[in-house]
């Protein structure tokens, strides 16, 4: 006889429909594969002979009791006679041909079907290296080996197993017992947990006098037992499916090839299945601790994601009532605007009409003195006697001359134009308007807009600055309207700033127009809505532009006469005293302190910028520590005093406190040799330039006095200056004029006719002579 799948009976006291609400629904096509119903007596003798199906366990049936078959079709839309529905938990049934589980497998997305299924899934595919997982979708690659090389779900199977066996022994009725042969000793009592068998009374006692049987776990056929028959009952041994192994159970593991073995399989290399399963469970702990962290993320992140929508709630309120409060101020404004306009076109046309009034009631009254003339002379011209004609003269002929002389003085075009002229520029507002306003997802980023500039910064030239913004995610912002402020700031005494010219395109790019008026050290600053952009402050340099520097229109006499060059104040006095000076020379300030050489004291005196004497340094003679008429002093970044002897053709270093450190000797022959050095400079590198009147060139020699280089073919340089960036302006005393050399020694430029110009200072270009 055919097998049966999957029976359960149902009385016909019972609501078909309430049963179908808690019962799996089984199909079982192949119980009825004819047109013709098959009688239920059939059916249920096959059952009671077959007492497990496909796993699942049949209570005895009483053929006499009053019963009826249901089988469950696949669609499980229509029940009819002779088709079966088995109660089972959904957990244990396969998605794919809704039966319990028959050696279940689980795919890597963790779900688990029929190995048989999961091979007839396989061919569909067409395919032998990819399934689609039928519940997730996901494409499984399927190892070589076939579905026997996914692992088992061994524990589902269990289940399977314990629910068929909770069904045997949860059916009404008694129960014959699985150990005697022929069931005459009485029903069963008890089911045993290990080996799984039902018990009568005398093989139940069997067990406890047992020596080896004693110790399996029993239990009751009641309901409360079955309760706990999951946790107490023990898995069927699992033995081994190779050929000539079935009765050999699987202890051993195969790393290999990650299959269960039993011990006639151990030519290959094996493992313990207990340290294997110590292992698994240790992976599966760190796997649980890893995905428990995770998970905490998740809620975080979940939590994270519900504030923030709260956020976003909270500003599209915000935003709203910032966009009404926004059009409504507009509306009032336009509002407002068209009053006062509608009020100014009412008095415009309130005088005109005032003065078209005015000049038509003049015209009324110039016309009705014509009118009244005109009556006169007619009537007098019919009416009267030459003697009335005479004795009235010429009186109405002056009368009427006189009107009409009026008239003549009057337009007679309206003194007012119709015209009232409405100036709206609706068309540009209408545009203004169209992109008035921006809502986006992302703010304009300060701190990651940023600024760039092609040219370089020069005295009284347009200085061009274009800045870019951006978003907090370093996108383009394509939005203008933003609050743009720029500024340069000069970082001398003076402090002078010089406000940007913004303009913005609309697009989210601004350009911004500098015109510095001092060189010199600089301080950028840009903000946006009150932030600075990046880089913003930062240093700029403005450089000079000696190209443009003119003869001198201007001389400031110095003896008086002249606002410009007016003395502010004297320090000193002549004489050899401390704080008097006897043709002093060489002026070099730094801070609160200036030193003074004094070409006929042969000395430098150190005071405070008030004129306070703090020291002096030298005397007559050439030795160290003296002098021979000292002409420039200057103190470069490590406070050396640097002052040039002209008479002895040496340069002389010394520490603050006048001890002599180093002589750079000019009286030597060769490339580094002058004569009568007059000008210091120091350059951006810490050269020392030496002006050498007497030479008619410039040397440079290091901090430490090793010679560098000369240049320039000048006429007595007198003195010498050198900016920030290393251009030198060099006073040609002789040549009655200034050369501007760049940082490699070419003359860029020179500025003429002066007259035996004596120094030179950068602040701003003043020429003494």
């Amino acid at each position: 006889m055919e097998e049966r799948r999957h029976p359960v009976v149902e009385n016909e006291s019972v609501n078909a429909s309430q049963k179908q609400e808690h019962a799996t629904l089984v199909p079982v096509e192949r119980l009825l594969e004819a047109e013709v119903p098959i009688p239920s007596d059939t059916i249920l003798k096959s059952l009671v002979e077959h007492k497990v199906t496909r796993g699942i366990h049949v209570a005895p049936i009483d053929l006499q009791s009053n019963t009826k078959i249901i089988l469950a079709t696949r669609s499980h839309k229509k029940l009819k006679e002779g088709v079966i529905c088995a109660q089972l938990p959904p957990h244990i049934t396969c998605q794919l041909c809704s039966k319990p589980y028959k050696e279940p497998r689980i795919l890597p997305c963790l779900h688990s079907f029929c190995g048989q299924c999961l091979n007839k899934e396989i061919d569909k595919s067409g395919t032998k290296q990819k399934l689609e997982c039928p519940t997730c979708q996901r494409s499984i690659t399927v190892p070589e080996g076939g579905v026997n090389i996914i692992p088992q779900n061994l524990h589902l199977g269990f289940e399977v197993e314990v629910a068929g066996y909770k069904s045997k022994i949860g059916s009404d009725g008694e129960k014959s017992c699985d150990a005697c042969i022929d069931g005459s000793m009485g029903p069963a009592v008890v089911f045993c947990c290990t080996c799984h068998h039902l018990l009568c009374k005398p093989c139940h006692d069997h067990h406890k006098r047992n020596k080896i049987l004693h110790q399996q776990q029993m239990v009751g056929l009641d309901k409360e037992s079955l309760k706990v028959l999951s946790s107490i009952m023990k898995p069927t041994e699992r033995l081994c499916s190779q050929p000539h192994h079935e009765k050999q159970e699987l202890k051993l593991y195969y790393g290999t090839s990650q299959l269960l073995i039993c011990r006639e399989c151990t030519f290959h290399r094996i493992a313990d299945i207990g340290s294997i399963a110590t292992a698994h469970r240790d992976a599966m702990r760190k796997a649980l601790v890893c995905a428990q962290e995770v998970t905490s993320k998740l809620t975080r992140a979940i939590d994270a994601n519900d504030k923030m929508a709260e956020q976003v709630e909270t500003s599209t309120k915000n935003a709203t009532l910032i966009i009404t409060e926004a059009f409504e101020l507009l509306h009032q404004t336009i509002e407002e605007r068209k009053k006062t306009l509608l009020s100014e076109m009412e008095a415009i046309s309130v005088s005109k009409k005032a003065a078209l009034t005015l000049q038509k009631e003049q015209l009324i009254k110039m016309q009705d003195e014509i009118g009244h003339c005109t009556e006169m002379t007619s009537l007098i011209l019919q009416t009267h006697t030459d003697h009335e004609m005479v004795a009235l003269g010429d009186l109405l002929p002056t009368e009427l001359k006189a009107i009409l002389k009026k008239v003549e003085n009057v337009s007679l075009t309206p003194n007012q134009s119709s015209d009232i002229h409405v100036s709206l520029h609706t068309d540009s507002l209408i545009k203004e308007l169209s992109i008035f306003g921006h809502v986006m997802d992302l703010l304009p980023s300060p701190s990651q807009s940023m600024w760039y500039s092609e040219s370089v910064a020069k005295v009284k030239e347009m200085y061009c600055v274009k800045m870019e913004t951006m978003t907090s995610k370093g996108e383009r912002y394509p939005y203008g309207g933003l609050q743009v402020r720029a500024e340069l700031r000069s970082k001398s005494h003076d402090g002078a700033v010089v406000p940007g010219k913004v303009e913005d395109h609309g697009d989210g790019t601004y350009t911004i127009n500098f015109t510095p008026q001092t060189a010199g050290p600089h301080q950028l600053l840009i903000t946006m809505d009150g932030q600075h952009v990046q880089k913003s402050p930062c240093d700029l340099h403005v450089r000079r532009e000696y190209s443009t520097l003119c003869n001198p229109d201007q001389v400031i006499n110095c003896s008086g006469g002249s606002s410009a060059g007016q003395q502010k104040r004297t320090i000193g006095s002549s004489g050899s005293g401390d704080g008097q000076f006897n043709r002093p020379h060489g002026l070099f300030i730094k801070g609160d302190e200036m030193h003074v050489t004094e070409y006929d004291n042969h000395r430098i005196q150190k005071l405070t910028t008030g004129g306070q004497f703090l020291q002096k340094f030298g005397n007559h003679g050439s030795g160290q520590e003296q002098f021979n008429s000292p002409i420039s002093v200057i103190v470069d970044q490590i406070v050396r005093l640097i002052v040039s002897d002209s008479i002895t053709h040496r340069v002389v270093i010394l520490d603050q406190a006048g001890t002599w450190l180093l002589t750079i000797n000019g009286s030597v022959s060769g490339s580094h040799g002058f004569q009568h050095p007059y000008g210091l400079a120091l350059d951006p590198q810490g050269n020392i330039h030496v002006a050498a009147y007497g030479s008619n060139c410039i040397k440079v020699f290091t901090p430490e006095g090793t010679y560098v280089r000369s240049y320039g073919d000048v006429k007595g340089p007198s003195e010498i200056e050198i900016d920030e960036e290393g251009y030198s302006i060099v006073n040609e005393m002789n040549g009655n004029c200034l050369s501007i050399f760049d940082p490699q020694g070419n003359k860029i430029h020179t500025v003429g006719n002066l007259n035996k110009p004596r120094g030179v200072m950068l602040l701003r270009v003043v020429v003494c002579m």
